[in-house]
């Protein structure tokens, strides 16, 4: 009876099932419109959503990983969900620069998942992501997370849809003297590109490229394309490293309901990463 109840589809936004799975120590994934969010007795292990980039893109464009060594690590754990495991055991690399990474991955995602609060359509049981453990975390300190995301957002600037709407410059705005990570992400700006695009045009860590999008509507410099005058010139995005090398091709997927598909490959270019509220988070987490 619980299980048909957890796995029904209802209009139930999806912070409150998440309430729900936690309480009842719930195994499985949560599908929402924005992403999916699995869960190990109650709590939450991993969040991938489309709007963000790839854990493995995070580790290989930040130099972290080499590219060989994720795609082995996928190819000899990748059907047992123990990708991570692999990773840290094959010496490829150190576990406290995988939780750190895999930390800014899973909030980064939960934010788009929870940014809106939809609903939740279809809970899983059982279904287990192919990385694997590697840091879980408790369901109301996600919730907090991303809670505290979208009010920082707000406070910036309050207008939501500069988060997924395809994003066009100003053309009254006149050139400005602007930090180095806002004038890449300006660059990107080309009445076509979303915020998450272009985060993973530049392997950015998509709540930074959110932050400095939003300051830059602050600033009237962009604006979603559609509220742009039709005919206004946009400026052409900036060339996005031609030459940078390719992932090899993904390993075939896990069998149908035990895990999560393993990635597609993607272009690769380089990261800044802001690992210090990561290493907050992961200490509170530590000491929980």
């Amino acid at each position: 009876m619980i299980t048909q109840i957890l796995t029904s589809r209802t209009d139930e936004p999806a912070s409150a099932r998440l309430a729900t799975l936690a309480e009842r120590s719930a195994s499985g994934a949560l599908s929402t419109e924005a992403g999916i969010v699995y869960l190990a007795a109650g709590r939450v292990v991993h969040v991938e959503s489309a709007h963000t980039p790839a854990l493995g893109d995070l580790l290989t464009h930040s130099g972290a990983l080499a590219s060989d060594g994720w795609w082995e690590a996928i190819d000899r754990a990748g059907r047992r969900c123990r990708v991570g495991r692999q990773l840290v055991d094959s010496g490829h690399l150190a576990a406290g620069a995988l939780e750190l990474c895999h930390l800014g991955a899973l909030f980064d995602a939960a934010y788009f998942v929870l940014a809106h609060d939809g609903p939740a359509l279809r809970f899983r049981p059982g279904v287990a992501h192919w990385l694997g453990a590697v840091r879980s975390v408790p369901v109301d300190t996600v919730l907090r997370e991303s809670r505290r995301r979208r009010e920082l957002l707000h406070r910036i600037w309050p207008e939501p849809a500069v988060d997924r709407a395809p994003l066009a410059r100003i053309p009254e705005a006149g050139p400005v003297d602007l930090p180095a990570r806002r004038s890449r992400i300006l660059a990107q700006v080309d009445g076509v590109r979303t915020a998450a695009q272009i985060a993973t045009a530049l392997a950015c860590r998509t709540f930074h490229t959110l932050v400095e999008l939003r300051r830059l509507a602050a600033a009237g410099m962009v604006a979603p394309a559609d509220s742009v005058a039709p005919g206004a010139p946009s400026a052409p995005a900036a060339s996005v490293a031609p030459d940078a090398p390719m992932t090899s091709p993904a390993p075939a997927a896990p069998a149908a309901g035990s895990a999560a598909p393993v990635p597609a490959p993607r272009p690769a270019f380089p990261d800044e990463p802001d690992t210090a509220l990561l290493r907050r988070l992961l200490h509170a987490l530590e000491a929980l």
